[in-house]
């Protein structure tokens, strides 16, 4: 899996995207949602030190999980992550799209909170992922 995500990585131009986040989002408050192996990578393998990430939020995470740590970040469940009040928070999922629009149409649609993929593909990799549904 490592190797298959190594591969995707450096066909989207991640090193590339990643700067360019590091530049976009300095002195914001981030939260990253998806606790899976795509974030788990990029984490060993990259350095996110530059974002000043509060906390990791996942679907499988419970209230009783606050405070406790994931990968050295601390674990944010959705049924709070409002009460954070991050000014961004990162899809760090492959298939980003839905969770997107989620977030920005149900859980933050009354704040100026930002929403974007930590790995984004390009414009023609989305239109294949949208003709593929």
């Amino acid at each position: 899996m490592s190797t298959d995500l190594q591969e995707y990585l450096k066909k989207i131009g991640f090193d590339k995207y990643l700067k360019k986040l590091n530049k976009k989002l300095k002195n914001k408050k981030i939260i990253i949602y998806g606790a899976g192996s795509l974030f788990q990578y990029i984490n060993e393998n990259y350095d996110l030190s530059a974002l000043d990430i509060t906390g990791i939020c996942d679907i499988k995470y419970s209230k009783e999980q606050e405070g406790q740590k994931f990968l050295g970040y601390n674990i944010i469940s959705k049924e709070n992550i409002l009460n954070y009040n991050p000014d961004v928070v990162l899809i760090a999922t492959l298939k980003y799209l839905g969770i997107i629009e989620d977030f920005e149409s149900n859980v933050f649609y009354k704040t100026k909170t930002l929403i974007y993929p930590l790995a984004k593909v390009s414009l023609w990799q989305l239109i294949k992922e949208i003709w593929s549904k």
